[in-house]
């Protein structure tokens, strides 16, 4: 014990004594951190720095604050943007016919691009003194989902000027006199907005895009002005085809010195009319057969005045931390809107078709195959909800979580792709045969744009969600780069010396934590509610202490190669995501009052979360290089095994029943689904039998029991089926009348589109809409 004891009052005068510790321990660690730090390059660190840190910072730290979950206020539509979505809005999805959008005219109808221009739909962010609407990002949100419930081409088309554009990029950093002439015009709909950034061989990797602008003397407006020589190649650039002024991002030099010492300064942005001389826009693309304006834009030797850089000439080599800022806005915004609305309509138009739709003597709704299904688009769409109201309100909030909204980006649009092909299956032949009356087809169809840009989703959930997140939410290890980088070496040593210390203390505390918590399961883990939720709060702290630990681990023992170990990463990377994910189902269910027919979605939602992040966890420590290091946390974290369950049966069955029929439940989970009035609209046409078959469900009810009772024959067609039923008078002639109505309603709905003889062979137009059968 006398010895224990001297090593104990050792360790801790050199571990307390700072002129001890330094020279020790921090000194030789500092090393060694700065030969393993991974090497990081400029837009890396723009990169890292935009931006803000918001709720994840608390699921990363290992000890959430569920109280300050709780304490985030609720996004709400203020008055002037519900009267715009009750009217305005509503007009405009009257308006929209997807199919003649995307197989006859291959784009939007002229009437709809005035009103798109006159009723300020380009200019949802825009401020009013500038003419715009200045909506919140939720009403911006929540009108792109309405719209891409009708019409997915429509909802890009308003999507990209009030997302990622000059817009936006004006608002933040353009010069008085540009917003003072741009904004008025962008909002009146003068002008029709595009950003090019991606080219041929830049991508994902937008850092390195080839086009370039170079500082030079030139002509403009009869004088001889000091501007740039721009030569440019890009592609994928939605609204390039019709735009009117091109948002351009470069790479901007210096080679002569007209500007200064610095010779390469960096990537840049302009705003550029395309109408100036040298501006090539007009070819188009054709992604997934959707027909919003997506294209080419191309330029040899352009010259504009400096002057048209965004912000001025101050801004030249800034453009990438524009860009980044803005992205990480616009990302949780368009983006998410998309998944969500596509979750609205899968969740109200299965649910109706399994219902109507019959296959031996049942509904399919009734088998349970089916029905796994619709729990998972159900469970689905109402995470897919919460993720949207809590992440628009975030930046509604002032805040530019880029974690947040990569995370966002990835899990939602891979959840739509998941709740789709669901949706797709239960529908079968319904859902293939393109039509009028096909109301997924163009959702599946662009699914995959959603997935692709903004990031590549491999990208998005292999690089940026843990590389960006374990760097920026972890308490500790960006200002320890930032030290190791500090060319006084000195004050850097100091100042890690200093993080040292509180990051050994916290990687200690956040150890027991965890063996304590995976000990006890985490039973004596505080929650800031009682009832059905309680559980789930305290596993999800278990699980952020486990992710807190883990990162440390991983971050210790690969240094710079964790950039490089992709899948390990993105393993992480999934746990922060799932706990992100949880926290906003919670938090809706908190929001919401609690609505007892919205428990079985919160729960199948948490118990899928919890289940990924046990996936998650199993992954990682199977696949980590070290061992020894995989072995120790899984022991610390998971003692017993990871028993995480996937949803039960009964809470999935629950959330398929609530799809099944009319009620509270159906609407709060599909409330952005458009249903249109006139017999031509196909989600309209679903929701109409599915009601009218709902009503007769006590006359269907008679029926059954009189063909059980033998007193009338079964498998009979329908028409004899009802004159059997009222000869024996087990319904009435008013019910008869009921369910032939419904009936026919029902035939309607599930009937599928086809065409005359030549017509999808190249008939007209014209002749094609004549011919449609």
């Amino acid at each position: 014990m006398t010895i224990s004891l001297i090593i104990l009052i050792g360790l801790a005068v050199v571990i307390g004594v700072t002129a001890i510790r330094r020279p020790l321990i921090s000194k030789p660690i500092f090393s060694i951190f700065k030969r393993i730090l991974p090497p990081m390059s400029s837009t890396e660190r723009e990169a890292m720095e935009s931006g803000s840190i918001w709720w994840e910072g608390e699921l990363f730290k290992g000890s959430p604050d569920w109280d300050k979950l709780h304490a985030i206020a609720k996004p709400q539509l203020s008055d002037e943007e519900q009267a715009f979505i009750d009217n305005q809005l509503e007009t405009l999805l009257g308006m929209l016919d997807d199919y003649q959008i995307v197989h006859e005219n291959k784009d939007l109808p002229k009437e709809v691009w005035d009103y798109l221009r006159s009723e300020g739909f380009f200019a949802m962010i825009i401020p009013k003194s500038y003419g715009g609407l200045e909506f919140s990002a939720l009403a911006s949100s929540t009108i792109v989902a309405r719209i891409s419930s009708r019409s997915l081409s429509a909802a890009v088309t308003v999507m990209v000027p009030n997302s990622l554009g000059p817009g936006e990029l004006l608002m933040h950093y353009g010069t008085e006199e540009q917003k003072n002439y741009w904004l008025p015009r962008l909002a009146d709909g003068t002008d029709v907005p595009c950003f090019a950034l991606t080219a041929p061989e830049a991508g994902s990797d937008a850092g390195s895009i080839p086009d370039t602008g170079v500082v030079c003397k030139g002509q403009f407006e009869g004088k001889e002005v000091l501007g740039l020589r721009l030569n440019w190649d890009k592609r994928y650039i939605t609204l390039a085809p019709v735009s009117t002024v091109l948002g351009l991002a470069f790479k901007m030099y210096d080679p002569d010195g007209l500007l200064g010492e610095q010779a390469d300064l960096g990537i840049t942005c302009a705003l550029i009319p395309t109408s100036h001389e040298g501006v090539e826009i007009g070819d188009r693309h054709y992604p997934v057969a959707m027909a919003f304006m997506n294209g080419t834009t191309r330029g040899k030797d352009v010259f504009i005045p400096l002057q048209w850089i965004i912000g001025g000439a101050d801004y030249a080599g800034r453009g990438w931390r524009m860009l980044v800022e803005c992205l990480s806005a616009g990302r949780g915004i368009s983006l998410p809107a998309l998944a969500t609305s596509t979750a609205h309509l899968a969740s109200r138009t299965t649910g109706a078709y399994a219902a109507i739709r019959k296959q031996f003597g049942l509904s399919i709704g009734k088998f349970e195959g089916v029905q796994e299904s619709l729990g998972r688009i159900g469970g689905l769409t109402y995470t897919l909800e919460s993720m949207r109201t809590m992440t628009a309100g975030a930046i509604d909030l002032g805040e530019s979580p880029s974690v947040v909204t990569a995370i966002a980006k990835y899990h939602m649009t891979e959840m739509a792709r998941e709740l789709l092909n669901d949706a797709m299956d239960v529908h079968a032949g319904k859902g293939v045969q393109i039509g009028p009356m096909n109301y997924l087809a163009h959702q599946y169809f662009g699914t995959p744009v959603a997935i692709t840009v903004e990031g590549a989703n491999i990208l998005t959930r292999n690089l940026m969600i843990f590389g960006q997140g374990a760097t920026r939410c972890h308490p500790y290890v960006f200002e320890e780069m930032e030290a190791a980088a500090n060319p006084d070496a000195e004050a850097g040593l100091k100042a890690f010396d200093t993080l040292l210390l509180k990051h050994v203390g916290f990687a200690s505390k956040n150890a027991l934590s965890a063996l304590w918590q995976g000990l006890t399961v985490g039973r004596f883990n505080s929650s800031p509610v009682s009832g059905a939720t309680q559980h789930y709060y305290k596993q999800l702290t278990r699980m952020s202490t486990g992710l807190a630990i883990c990162a440390d681990f991983s971050m210790l023992i690969l240094g710079g190669d964790l950039k490089r170990k992709e899948m390990i990463s993105a393993r992480l990377g999934d746990v922060l995501s799932q706990l992100y994910i949880a926290s906003c189902v919670l938090k809706r269910y908190e929001d919401d009052g609690r609505q007892v027919s919205d428990l079985p979605f919160v729960q199948y939602s948490l118990d899928r979360c919890l289940n990924k992040i046990g996936v998650a966890f199993d992954g990682f420590f199977q696949n980590f290089s070290n061992r020894f290091a995989a072995r120790l946390l899984k022991t610390l974290i998971f003692p017993f095994g990871i028993h995480y369950q996937a949803p039960q049966d009964d809470i999935t069955q629950q959330v398929s029943n609530s799809l099944l029929k009319p009620g509270i439940a159906r609407d709060r989970v599909s409330h952005l689904c458009y249903l249109g009035k006139n017999e031509q609209d196909s989600v309209g046409v679903v929701e109409q039998a599915f009601i009218a078959m709902n009503d007769v469900v006590d006359i269907e009810r008679k029926i059954i029991k009189a063909q059980k009772d033998k007193l009338i024959a079964r498998k009979t067609v329908f028409d004899v089926t009802l004159k059997n039923a009222l000869e024996h008078e087990v319904i009435t002639e008013h019910e008869a009348e009921q369910l032939k109505r419904a009936e026919a309603l029902r035939v309607v709905a599930i009937n599928v589109d086809s065409f005359k003889p030549g017509v999808l062979e190249g008939n007209s137009q014209a002749e094609q809409k004549k011919s449609v059968a």
